[in-house]
């Protein structure tokens, strides 16, 4: 039994910043509920992708949000006690958070938490990132098991593009697939999906070799003066493919982008290659292990004094948070 008891009000605005974590197609496939002084996380299976059959990715998507949560309450004064996948019988229960509080807040952590508000999935061409040698050696040290982190080498940029048209070539066809990303970047105000200013055009597509195919907006080309995509390729990968690897997955990837938003370096998760068999073993070859790559991730630069881009969408507090069997105030 803990002896203090984080405040409600607290705890909800950790679940609002936490749910800024990335999402495939940011569908925002997770649910949280609050017991007293527990916190539960758990699969929402209506809101994952319907290509993402195994529910790998949604995995993934939550991993991030229970990262961002325990990132958000640690800047908040508490430290998250996490149980991961505390009932068998329940698979869709992900997690159990309990909380204690901490002796004291650091800058860093203030710092870290703040950059889960700066970041954000930029699909436009990157200048090489700065400095990359000693930040390499910290992201490697901050990436745990069971997640293994390969940053892929600058002459293998022709074979991932190469692989990058295979993966989407082999869906060229695929009419499911194509007919739900028209539905998740629906030109429409919604709380969800992917917004036309997130996305890019025909003509910036092309300076991206690495990238899913989204439907092409109309914006004027932007970054000019980046030219083609210089971005570092970074591989997160397991050694093995079940619900628990997933969800460490998406814990690691959280750690990732949010250590380079602390730095100023814009990332893009690039998730199409390892959703076809035939790039996962790509990929796998790539780095020469019997690892499971899991997603891609361009880390790279941008203009300075570009303006940031407006936050992408996220689902009222209402909708994804339960307090005692009732719903969380407003959004």
């Amino acid at each position: 039994m803990l002896d203090t008891t984080v405040d409600a009000e607290v705890l909800a605005e950790a679940v609002r910043l936490a749910c800024r974590a990335p999402s495939l197609h940011n569908s925002q496939p997770w649910r949280w509920v609050t017991h007293g002084d527990r916190l539960d996380l758990y699969l929402d299976s209506t809101r994952a992708v319907h290509g993402d059959r195994s529910a790998r990715e949604a995995l993934i998507s939550c991993g991030a949000v229970l990262d961002h949560l325990r990132v958000a309450t640690a800047a908040a004064g508490w430290t998250a006690e996490i149980e991961r996948f505390p009932d068998a019988a329940h698979p869709e229960h992900l997690a159990t958070i309990g909380f204690s509080e901490s002796e004291r807040v650091t800058a860093v952590q203030r710092y870290r938490a703040s950059a889960i508000l700066t970041r954000h999935t930029d699909r436009l061409p990157f200048l090489a990132p700065a400095n990359w040698a000693p930040f390499e050696s910290v992201l490697r040290n901050q990436v745990e098991d069971p997640v293994r982190l390969y940053v892929l080498a600058d002459e293998l940029r022709s074979t991932l593009a190469e692989a990058s048209q295979i993966a989407e070539s082999l869906r060229l066809y695929d009419a499911s697939y194509h007919a739900e990303l028209n539905w998740w970047t629906a030109p429409f105000e919604v709380s969800d999906g992917i917004p036309q200013s997130a996305l890019i055009s025909a003509a910036e597509s092309d300076r991206v070799d690495i990238g899913r195919t989204f439907p092409v907006t109309h914006n004027r080309e932007r970054r000019l003066e980046v030219g083609d995509d210089h971005s570092k390729v970074l591989l997160l990968s397991t050694a093995g493919d079940d619900p628990a690897d997933a969800l460490a997955c998406g814990e690691a990837l959280s750690t990732l982008l949010l250590e380079c938003a602390m730095v100023g370096l814009a990332t893009c998760p690039v998730s199409h290659l390892t959703e076809v068999p035939a790039g996962r073993a790509l990929l796998a070859g790539l780095v020469g292990a019997d690892d499971l790559p899991q997603i891609l991730v361009r880390v790279g630069g941008t203009p300075a004094l570009e303006k940031p881009p407006a936050p992408t969408p996220r689902r009222p507090l209402v909708d994804v948070l339960q307090v005692k069997g009732l719903t969380a105030g407003s959004n």
